[in-house]
């Protein structure tokens, strides 16, 4: 399994990102707009706080009763008519799934947005065993159709412009009309419609399961979703086996604060609940519905001291405050999860030998702490990583060796001492100022740092402690 979106290292990554204006315009655009929606509805909303400890609390809860919250969930679903399987790895999910394909003779497959199907490379495989497999979700599908992937968990296409996806439709579909959404909207609803009709299976993911009922609850925006989970006989649900509220009532807190969370707004345009397949006289609903509920090492994290992500929700507010996100966007982190919930998540589910990267994309200034509906500490949890990273040695060996030499001096007072003194004479021969050259310091490792940054210009030449050293004997002298 790989949870990969990018083969470029990550400096190549960041600085292709960076580089690129259209996208971080169009980030700094996106994170003013829902940041400044977001605080309104939490205003209006009130008591911003007790919601999140209210959130918190529920998401614990289910966390503390994992084992006995799914086993009520799978006895509810069959009871309802359903199938359920339990996958401990994603090839386990995928493999169930594509035995359902087969079983059915599968031909065509429509899927809602769901990010554990990318986590397991579900569209992958299926179409290993012969399915054309449809994303129906507005973002979605404009990426799948020019083979791009999700940008951001909830708005999987924040990365382009409507000029953008615009010249995408008509190079891939031959689209003539204007930029205008409501347009653009129009012509893939027409051009996906029959899709829906004719397709042998509906996949979706699951933004919280209530085990006393067996019902599935389904956030959207857009009426992808229903059309895939109702039109094709089959439909199947896939979801990490930690999304559940206890009962309807603990749903609704988790309700309230994901669409003000994600996007801004007081709900989502649709809250669809889904209760197995259809019963005998009912005209619609699947025939048949499966449940594959994936742990994919969300038992390892469980056992984890970073064990509070399993609390995430999926909202992506953490993306939609991050300073580092804002300049590099999710493609910048090369994982299917980005953002600060990324980079503590995929380092877990993925292992530090391919992911020990994506803690350093973070600047630690807890913005996305204050953010979280259910009060993830995400930059401790990133900072867990950096400390445990770092004992691994899955560092560069300049930095070791760059650490080792400055405890080796802070060690030594003497020895510190005499350097601070012998680098106070060249510092303003370090200085991008009046073009004088940066010399040492504009090579190596802290050329990253320094290409961007100035020295200060120090005018008397002398360290700190020499200063004090003699502001405190001037003190002493006007004493007298």
């Amino acid at each position: 399994m790989s949870l990969s979106t990018s083969n470029l290292p990550l400096k190549q990554r960041i600085d292709k990102e960076v580089n690129n204006q259209v996208l971080r315009k169009n980030l700094i655009k996106a994170q003013n707009v829902i940041g400044t929606n977001r605080a309104k509805m939490m205003e209006e909303l009130g008591h911003f706080e007790e919601w999140r400890d209210l959130c918190e609390q529920i998401r614990n809860h289910v966390i503390m009763n994992l084992d006995g919250y799914l086993n009520q969930l799978a006895d509810k679903v069959e009871a309802n008519g359903g199938k359920v399987f339990f996958a401990q790895t994603a090839e386990e999910a995928t493999a169930y799934i594509q035995k359902v394909a087969k079983e059915k003779n599968a031909k065509k497959v429509v899927k809602s947005k769901s990010m554990v199907t990318e986590e397991i490379g579900l569209n992958e495989a299926l179409i290993e065993v012969g399915c054309k497999v449809l994303e129906t979700d507005l973002g979605e599908y404009v990426l799948q159709i020019v083979n791009d992937r999700p940008s951001h968990i909830v708005v999987p296409a924040i990365h382009l412009s409507r000029t953008e996806i615009r010249q995408r439709l008509h190079d891939q579909l031959g689209y003539e009309g204007s930029e205008t959404p409501e347009e653009m909207t129009a012509f893939i609803r027409k051009t996906i419609r029959e899709d829906f009709l004719t397709a042998d299976i509906g996949i979706s993911g699951c933004n919280f399961a209530i085990p006393e009922s067996g019902t599935l609850c389904l956030v959207t925006n857009e009426g992808n979703l229903r059309m895939a989970t109702t039109t094709p006989k089959t439909h199947i649900a896939v979801m990490g086996m930690d999304r559940m509220a206890p009962d309807f009532e603990n749903a609704d807190p988790l309700l309230t604060l994901l669409p003000r969370s994600a996007v801004g707004s007081r709900l989502t345009s649709y809250n669809t609940w889904l209760t197995g397949p259809r019963l005998a006289g009912e005209i619609d609903g699947p025939e048949e519905f499966h449940l594959v509920i994936v742990d994919n090492g969300r038992s390892d994290l469980l056992a984890s001291e970073f064990n509070e992500m399993l609390r995430c929700i999926r909202c992506g507010a953490c993306m939609n405050i991050c300073p580092a996100y804002r300049q590099i966007g999710g493609h910048g982190y090369g994982s299917i999860y980005p953002g600060p919930m990324g980079a503590v998540l995929t380092p877990i589910l993925g292992g530090y030998k391919d992911y020990h990267e994506l803690p350093n994309i973070c600047s630690l200034c807890t913005a996305c702490d204050s953010v979280c509906p259910v009060k993830i500490p995400l930059s401790s949890l990133i900072l867990k990583h950096r400390s445990n990273i770092a004992k691994q040695g899955y560092g560069k060996l300049s930095e070791k060796m760059a650490i080792k030499g400055f405890n080796f001096v802070n060690n030594h007072p003497m020895l510190w001492d005499g350097l601070v003194r012998t680098g106070n004479k060249f510092l303003n021969n370090l200085s991008h100022e009046d073009n004088s050259p940066l010399g040492l310091f504009n090579h190596g490792m802290v050329a990253e740092w320094t290409k961007s940054r100035d020295l200060p210009r120090n005018e008397h030449q002398e360290s700190f402690r020499s200063w004090f050293k003699k502001h405190k004997e001037n003190l002493k002298n006007d004493a007298k």
